[in-house]
């Protein structure tokens, strides 16, 4: 659960640092999101979360 807690607090800190140090870009973002169909959107999700799980089990695998 531990790990968990931190990898969730680690997103809270990326997300909090791009809209500090670029409002204006993620605003941009923000509008190509609402811009985009569902299923685009859909898809880009399944993708990154596939590409996080795949980095996550790759450095718990090397690390651990």
């Amino acid at each position: 659960m531990a790990d968990f807690l931190t990898a969730l607090a680690l997103v809270f800190f990326i997300e909090g640092c791009l809209y500090a140090l670029m409002p204006g870009r993620m605003q941009q973002m923000m509008r190509l999101a609402l811009e985009m169909d569902a299923a685009t959107l859909r898809r880009v999700g399944l993708i990154a979360m596939l590409i996080g799980f795949a980095l996550a089990w790759l450095i718990r695998a090397v690390w651990a």
